[in-house]
């Protein structure tokens, strides 16, 4: 029996976004489908902490690091050190780096999913000695890695392009749709009143607050719209560049018609979903779009941008338009305001293409790529 190691350092609770659902969803699921292959997860301290209180899977085996997974100086270097040395110790026999990174030392053969580029796409997203790291532990990665896993064709497509990755080192294994641990919806009266949104119709963007999720944009956009006058909410961790966005509401003459919510919990976001008019997403760049896929499995339509992954997750159930015109974001939230019958017609669109995609899907061809990489380990 092979054993497989899970390198999941990086994931701090609550605190981690698309990659934590992708972890969360995917590792029960290769434990199930991976028959007699035995699996430990290398993981910091409060993700230890998580996962003795509620296991993930039975049979997955936890190692805990002595390091922080909210630090991210500090874990990397535990990484390419502490982490490398475990793995050695544990006799791991392949071992799959879930996001982006690795060690680098000679060791098993490794697989990495890199879900995005987007710090070479948009290196503001990263400043200074980050931005260094990342770019050359991503580097290292891409070299030591036996087989990439990308999300999508847009993510495999800047491998090639901006890492020189050879196409045929590289696995497209798209997401499944979010979390499917839903929480029960906080009732829309509650919402509306705690966070001050008035019956105004709601246009929600759940988004981290980064520039390449171009977010002034749509700020910009949704106040140029009336009749009806839609309140914008952004729900998302806060960050240095959320001064910037209430600058810009204020500029843009909306103020009172934008609301950063900071991080909501799990009902709360449910409640939004269940109130909203539609959902817009009009980020440059992604390396696969969870956000679209889990409004569409609520049947919440959805505006985005035409650009990376976005139409490969989107088909055609969404309103597209270019994230670089404000009057072509705004003219796609109008229609989903104004026009219920497209409304309802990109909803059920939408519930079809999100059934398309399924952690079970995700959890075979990541497999599919872990054999790859030992069948040719044992013809070596």
């Amino acid at each position: 029996m092979a054993l497989v190691g899970l390198n999941m350092l990086y994931l701090a609770p609550s605190e981690t976004g698309g990659m934590e659902t992708y972890a969360r969803e995917l590792v029960p699921r290769l434990v199930e489908q991976a028959g007699g292959t035995r699996f430990v997860a290398f993981v910091g301290t409060e993700l230890a902490a998580e996962m003795r209180e509620r296991p993930w899977a039975p049979g997955l085996r936890v190692v805990r690091m002595p390091v922080s997974s909210r630090t991210r100086a500090a874990r990397s270097a535990a990484e390419q050190t502490l982490l490398a040395l475990a793995v050695r110790r544990a006799r791991v026999g392949l071992l799959h780096s879930m996001a982006t990174t690795t060690p680098v030392a000679p060791g098993p053969p490794t697989v990495v999913t890199i879900q995005d580029l987007i710090y070479r796409r948009f290196p503001e997203t990263h400043g200074g000695v980050l931005a260094a790291g990342v770019a050359a532990l991503t580097r290292g990665a891409v070299a030591r890695a036996r087989r990439i896993i990308a999300p999508s064709e847009a993510t495999a497509a800047d491998l090639r392009e901006l890492l020189a990755v050879p196409g045929e080192k590289i696995d497209v294994v798209p997401l499944g749709p979010g979390s499917d641990r839903l929480a029960t919806p906080t009732a829309e009266a509650q919402l509306r009143a705690r966070l001050g949104l008035g019956d105004a119709p709601i246009v929600l963007s759940p988004s981290a607050k980064r520039p390449h999720k171009n977010l002034p944009r749509l700020v910009r956009a949704v106040a140029a719209l009336r009749d009806p006058a839609p309140v914008l909410v952004v729900p998302g961790y806060a960050s240095a560049y959320e001064d910037e966005l209430e600058a810009e509401a204020v500029r843009a003459g909306a103020p009172d018609r934008v609301r950063f919510t900071g991080w909501v919990a799990d009902a709360d976001l449910e409640g939004l979903y269940a109130a909203s008019a539609c959902v817009a997403f009009p980020s440059l760049a992604e390396g696969f779009g969870l956000p679209v896929l889990e409004a569409m499995r609520r049947g919440v339509p959805v505006a985005c941008a035409n650009t990376t992954s976005l139409p490969e997750v989107a088909g055609d159930a969404a309103l597209l338009f270019d994230p670089l015109s404000v009057e072509q974001i705004a003219d796609a939230v109008r229609r989903l305001l104004s026009d219920g019958a497209l409304r309802d017609e990109l909803a059920t669109r939408g519930r079809a293409q999100a059934a398309r995609f399924t952690w079970d899907r995700t959890a075979a061809g990541t497999l599919r790529s872990y054999e790859r990489v030992l069948t040719d380990r044992r013809r070596s």
